[in-house]
């Protein structure tokens, strides 16, 4: 490593040297030159022979500045590189062996004693606890208090455990009262605490156009608002609404013109049965009609009953924490009934026309005007697999069975709905079930 590092001294020197040289050689090559173009001015001017002109006073030639003496540069004297002290490497001390750590034999557990597990008594399952339901027969729509009237017009403060708890109602303009007393025809006062809180003005007769109505030669307008026709058969009972809580029956009567092939029908008595308890509402047979006279009979538990006609005009019972209201609409012949948390009905007795019997060549005899029921239900809470000729319309996801477009669109099942009598609960898809009741029909059903 030394030696290289003189060798690299040695030639700088040299090119050192070399480099002086070219240099005063450069020098001595100027000098010359100037010579040579002193001589050249002198010939031109001795040139032109003829003229005679005074020679011109040559000039003396300048004096030739003398090259500035280039100093030498002084030699550099290199700097001396002193070898790098050779690092003296370092002892590396063994490192000193650990000595191994002794291990210890590990003493040997003892096996735990396994102690027979005991067997776990199964836990007791308790029956789930099933959400209350509301009271048997309640019915927060009708839930509030009567306050006394304002200025004419009744109130109510409802006590249902609803959005409207606790809301004051008044009845609108239209109907100022709940029942109109002076003119039962009138439109009235309806207070609804459940959670539509609100208060309107209704008509309180049948419908028939309506969803759940039974008019006519028995035409139908279901809970799906599908119309049909079911005739069942003169002299027969069929359950039009079967549900878990209660069951309807109708009474069926009728008359077969000499040529037809079915009978002409309509529903003459309906028979509501829940509980242990029987609600009969019927048309009397009347041979002629007079629409001021009372042909409707309504029968509690097998025993007539008086609605009366003035005051409220209402029959009340209060059984099993259900209350029967049976209210005259009319002054005759129409009732609005109410089974608590149930039902609601309206009612109306009418005949057979001279007119509606031409017209549809019903045949009928001149001694019997052929009285029956034109009734529009509303239902509450009934169950998703509820039965009958009417209360399967109102089913979840029911579809009609029955043709459309076609005048008199037929609805089938007198098989599936026909029960032995006005009372019995049994059929092929009845759901209520109770004893048969002993109630008494006498009076009641019409005899043809």
């Amino acid at each position: 490593m030394a030696g290289r590092k003189w060798s690299i001294l040695f030639a700088f020197i040299i090119f050192l040297i070399v480099m002086e040289a070219a240099i005063v050689y450069g020098q001595g090559n100027g000098k010359e030159n100037g010579k040579d173009q002193g001589n050249e001015k002198v010939i031109k001017e001795v040139k032109k022979p003829n003229e005679e002109k005074k020679p011109k006073e040559v000039k003396k030639p300048k004096e030739e500045k003398k090259p500035k003496e280039v100093k030498p540069k002084e030699e550099k004297k290199p700097k001396e590189v002193k070898p790098k002290e050779e690092k003296k490497p370092k002892e590396v001390k063994p490192k000193e062996e650990k000595k191994p750590k002794e291990v210890k034999p590990k003493e040997e557990k003892k096996p735990k004693e396994v102690k027979p597990k005991k067997e776990k008594k199964p836990k007791e399952v308790k029956p789930k606890k099933e959400k209350k339901k509301p009271k048997h027969g309640y019915d927060e729509s009708s839930d509030y208090e009567e306050l006394t009237p304002q200025s004419g017009f009744e109130r109510g403060l409802c006590r249902a455990n609803s959005s409207c708890h606790f809301k004051t109602l008044r009845c609108p303009n239209e109907c100022p009262e709940r029942k109109p007393k002076k003119n039962k025809k009138h439109k009235a006062c309806f207070l609804d605490c459940s959670s539509k809180c609100e208060s309107t003005c209704k008509v309180r007769k049948a419908n028939c156009d309506g969803y759940g109505s039974l008019c006519y030669d028995p035409r139908f307008v279901g809970g799906d608002g599908v119309i049909f026709y079911f005739h069942g058969a003169k002299g027969g009972n069929f359950a039009i609404v079967s549900d878990d809580e209660f069951q309807i029956n109708a009474h069926f009567i009728g008359t077969r013109p000499q040529g037809r092939t079915r009978d002409y029908t309509w529903v003459q008595a309906l028979a509501v049965m829940f509980d242990t308890h029987t609600l009969d509402i019927a048309a009397k047979r009347v041979s002629q009609w007079d629409d001021n006279v009372d042909s409707l009979l309504v029968k509690w538990n097998g025993k007539a009953i008086n609605i009366p006609s003035d005051g409220d005009a209402e029959w009340r019972a209060n059984v099993d924490d259900r209350e029967v209201v049976v209210e005259r609409t009319d002054d005759a012949n129409s009732v609005r009934v109410t089974v608590s948390g149930l039902l609601e009905m309206d009612i109306r007795v009418r005949p057979i026309g001279e007119k509606e019997n031409k017209a549809h060549n019903y045949q009928l005899p001149a001694d019997d005007s052929f009285a029956h029921l034109e009734t529009q239900f509303r239902f509450k809470n009934l169950s998703d697999s509820v039965e009958g000729v009417l209360g399967q319309t109102y089913r979840p996801n029911y579809v009609s069975p029955v043709k459309r477009g076609v005048a008199m669109p037929m609805m089938g099942g007198e098989d599936k709905y026909q029960t032995l009598s006005l009372y019995s609960t049994p059929c092929n898809l009845c759901k209520f079930k109770r004893p048969s009741a002993v109630a008494s029909s006498e009076g009641l059903i019409a005899q043809y």
